[in-house]
């Protein structure tokens, strides 16, 4: 295998911020070719701009979500601009997005106004709460999602303010799903013949990870509460537990996990004990059992508790800060920090794609300059010649800004 797995894959993507470039992200590292669309007039991606360590027109958040693509300045305000995006559409497989839900429509970004240009062309549109609805219109961002579809009243300790998750959880899982869409909308036109839309939503996204919980609360009214310890709504032990000199997260989600987590803490009273013989007698008498656990818990350190549990096959681990988990043994031995020279930011070490599949790695190339390869995208792309490029360019259309290596 020499070919990268989506080597064949052209993808134009007019994206911003976190969630549309994750999205495009993950294709790119598999072998696609992403061009970025990005507006000079306002200094490209605010992405670019995200402290503490932005300079020279870029920043390590935009490295974040950006590597392995393009990037053509191009004013799509202009007239003259749209031309241009549909010249490049004529041979591409899919155009992404992720605007406001009201803007595609506006823009023209849909199947049916660009179905002329390309008829196997495949439209994604990501947007906070998708192209119809009362709240269309609407902007929204992780952290406004994660509040109104329910991930925060289930986040964090009893008697606490609702809480975020620590990571952007729902542009992450939206990023996936949009990069899902475009490989299945491509997939079908290679197939059919004929493209069309795809409506992404951080909200619908959200509400889908609400999982089992939402199927519990729609079914039969649940009430789920926040729990001290991160616990698991149902199953116990299945939590973080305070040790002698840090915290550690056990999970017994199986009986027979849970008789061998009491073998090895020399506690099989515990399993044989009828309180605690099943799922839900352990769910009756959770504090009950989890105080008993906590006292003894608290007599060893995180890391003689590992080495007790982890060779008897108890799932466990200990809560790291987030150096030490790019440390992990298990990150070492997977590559799982990867890392490349970088123009502004000199060596950059950032996190490597979790999509492994056999055969090479995509090259790992930085996050372009803003209009860095405009001239390259019009010219190889577009088809045009050097004074077609050099009017754009002249008119304000678009910005070119080619650069080095070691500029």
């Amino acid at each position: 295998m020499t070919r990268l797995p989506l080597d064949d894959l052209r993808v134009v993507s007019i994206e911003q911020y976190g969630a549309g470039p994750f999205a495009s992200m993950q294709l790119a590292d598999l072998g696609a070719s992403v061009v970025r669309i990005e507006d000079p007039s306002a200094g490209g991606d605010v992405a670019r701009q995200v402290p503490p360590y932005a300079e020279g027109g870029t920043s390590l958040f935009f490295e974040s979500f950006n590597r392995n693509k393009r990037s053509l300045a191009l004013d799509l305000r202009r007239p003259q601009a749209r031309q241009v995006l549909e010249d490049m559409l004529v041979e591409a497989d899919a155009l992404t997005s992720n605007l406001r839900g009201d803007q595609v429509e506006r823009l023209g970004l849909r199947y049916a106004d660009l179905e002329h240009v390309n008829p196997a062309l495949v439209c994604v549109s990501l947007s906070a709460f998708g192209n119809t609805g009362p709240r269309v219109a609407e902007g929204g961002y992780d952290f406004t999602v994660q509040g109104i579809a329910g991930w925060m009243a289930l986040t964090g300790g009893p008697g606490q303010p609702p809480t975020k998750s620590g990571l952007s959880l729902v542009d992450y899982c939206a990023g996936y799903v949009t990069a899902l869409a475009v490989l299945a909308g491509v997939w079908r036109a290679r197939r059919d013949g004929v493209g069309g839309d795809a409506d992404i939503s951080l909200f619908d996204t959200a509400l889908a990870q609400l999982t089992y919980v939402g199927t519990w609360v729609a079914s039969r009214g649940f009430e789920p509460r926040r729990m001290a310890h991160s616990a698991h709504l149902s199953m116990v032990p299945f939590q973080t537990f305070p040790t002698r000199d840090g915290y550690l997260v056990i999970a017994c989600p199986k009986e027979s996990l849970w008789r061998r987590f009491c073998d090895l803490i020399e506690r099989p009273d515990l399993a044989n004990d009828a309180r605690y013989a099943s799922f839900s007698a352990r769910g009756r008498n959770r504090d009950e059992l989890v105080a008993e656990l906590e006292r003894l818990l608290a007599t060893r350190t995180t890391d003689e508790w590992l080495a007790l549990l982890e060779p008897g096959g108890v799932p466990c681990g200990a809560v790291n800060d987030v150096a030490a988990a790019l440390a992990e043994r298990q990150a070492i031995a997977r590559g799982a920090v990867v890392e490349y020279e970088h123009p502004t930011f000199g060596i950059v070490r950032t996190t490597r794609s979790p999509l492994r599949l056999s055969g090479p790695d995509a090259p790992l190339r930085r996050g372009p300059y803003l209009g860095e390869h405009t001239e390259e995208v019009l010219r190889d792309i577009c088809g045009y010649d050097a004074a077609r490029i050099d009017d754009l360019v002249a008119s304000g259309v678009v910005l070119s800004q080619p650069r080095t290596e070691g500029a």
